[in-house]
């Protein structure tokens, strides 16, 4: 019997089963897809929210303030890119200023260090890019961008290396309460737990109705973005919003982490939890959105789109705590914007309702807060890169040209704990597939790899589990059936 189970391994399910790694504990996660942040942990806008924007007095204001403060140490201990690179909140009228000022106000109630309202001349000197329209801005210097990819797949990473079972294609089908545990049922298991902790995104309200918690709802908001190449990385320098509606934070003009320019999202309620399609008209209203903020971007390098779900709930709040109707089932739920700025703040909060709920936890002294850095070959200085090779030759043998990913690369990211079992699971891990030939050329290569270190056939090789399958036939076995049925 498990002492916690985690459903759901998205970047909130993943900082809350790293937490509880600390301790003494026999911990499990179960995840329904092929791998970590496949769901609204994958598609998000990827940035560390300063915390002006949530309403005072509420878990998101609370828990984003103390999570962006938790990253520095968090980044390094696990290795992941983190720019502090900050944001603005930029105003067209001054109707929008004064809507600035409230946001103001706003992040000095929550806490919110480090901000100030700047005018035209300081915005433009900040970013030269911006438009002529626009009068001021806030600005927050805590803010900044990450990868959510990295984010997640470290903090699973680091929870496995201190004793976290994970368990990927295990949707939950049915959850029965008993008298001091659970049985957790998926389809080709039944787990017994102490504690359920339901971290399952989309499928929170769905969880939560299967063991009889107090109901809530899940609507899922879809946001379409579009990514442009590292020649247009310079057309912002900060995370550039717009003032704020009730349907979210607005398009933003953002740099990437890693160097390109992201524009998005767009928000629109929808009914279907797995709709993900990109529209012409969702990437039109994207596009004229981010031009109000600035022009500088050209089009013609837009090397792909994509779009988010995102799970709002009718509360308006997130949904944290123990269930009053069924003691153990702790809900970390309705894990909207500023959710992965929080996942970490979120899980010490999900690890004190648990003490407070009776389990006893002693903490491990040799619990290991670090992974293993990851050898980033582009990153690397020429005598470095040498040194590499001469330690590994795989590292010489460079897969991805665009983001000049080597093999080497590519077979640490399956041998890692909770390591990559598909495309797109490389993709996550190293940005191979990610440049501007988005997955063109290096496919096959990557494709060759994942089926030699995993002993299986091509045909074996999925892009993101299930019956994502790349390759059905051989060409020789097709030529020869066919021969077959002429002769």
């Amino acid at each position: 019997m498990y002492d916690v189970l985690i459903i759901g391994g998205g970047v909130t399910g993943s900082a809350i089963a790293r937490e509880m790694s600390r301790y003494k504990l026999n911990i499990c996660l179960l995840e329904k897809e092929e791998d970590v942040c496949t769901g609204t942990s994958k598609a998000n806008s990827a940035i560390i929210h300063a915390g002006y924007d949530p309403e005072p007095g509420t878990l998101k204001a609370r828990l984003n303030v103390r999570g962006n403060a938790m990253f520095d140490e968090l980044c390094e201990n696990l290795d992941i890119p983190f720019k502090r690179n900050g944001s603005l909140v930029v105003a067209f009228s001054e109707e929008e200023m004064k809507k600035v000022r409230d946001l103001y106000d706003r992040g000095i109630k929550n806490g919110v260090p480090d901000m100030e309202i700047i005018d035209r001349e300081r915005l433009k000197k900040l970013e030269p890019n911006i438009s002529d329209d626009a009068i001021g801005a806030l600005y927050a210097r805590t803010a900044g961008v990450i990868c959510p990819f990295t984010l997640t797949i470290a903090m699973a990473e680091n929870a496995a290396m201190n004793g976290v079972e994970f368990f990927f294609n295990s949707p939950v089908t049915g959850i029965d309460k008993h008298e001091g545990y659970f049985t957790v049922h998926t389809p080709d298991n039944v787990f017994e737990a102490r504690y359920v902790i339901n971290a399952a995104g989309l499928y929170a309200d769905e969880i939560n109705n299967m063991v009889g918690g107090e109901p809530f709802k899940i609507r899922p908001r879809k946001g379409e973005y579009l990514i442009l190449d590292k020649v247009e990385g310079d057309v912002a320098h900060t995370v550039i919003f717009q003032v704020p509606t009730k349907m979210g934070k607005g398009i933003l003009v953002t740099p990437t982490v890693h160097g390109n320019l992201m524009l998005g999202p767009t928000a629109e309620d929808i009914e279907d939890k797995e709709f993900r399609e990109t529209t012409p008209e969702g990437i039109q209203k994207a596009i004229e959105g981010a031009m109000k903020t600035t022009r500088a971007f050209n089009l013609r390098n837009v090397i792909t789109t994509f779009t988010g779900v995102r799970p709002v709930p009718d509360t308006e709040d997130f949904i944290i705590g123990e269930s009053k109707l069924v003691p153990g089932f702790i809900n970390a739920s309705g894990i909207e914007s500023p959710g992965l700025t929080s996942a970490p703040a979120i899980a010490e909060m999900v690890v004190d309702i648990v003490k407070e709920a009776g389990l006893h936890m002693e903490e491990k002294p040799d619990f290991n807060p670090k992974r293993r850095p990851v050898i980033r070959f582009n990153e690397l200085t020429d005598e470095e890169k040498k040194e590499v090779i001469k330690q590994n030759p795989a590292y010489g043998h460079v897969i991805c040209r665009c983001e000049t990913i080597t093999e080497g690369e590519i077979i640490d990211a399956i041998r890692r704990p909770v390591g990559a079992r598909s495309l797109d699971g490389i993709k996550r891990r190293t940005r191979a597939q990610t440049g501007r030939c988005q997955a063109g050329f290096c496919t096959p290569r990557v494709a060759e790899i994942l089926a030699r270190e995993l002993n299986m056939t091509l045909s074996d090789v999925t892009k993101f589990g299930g019956n994502s399958k790349l390759l059905l036939y051989r060409v020789k076995e097709l030529l020869k059936e066919d021969g077959e049925k002429n002769v």
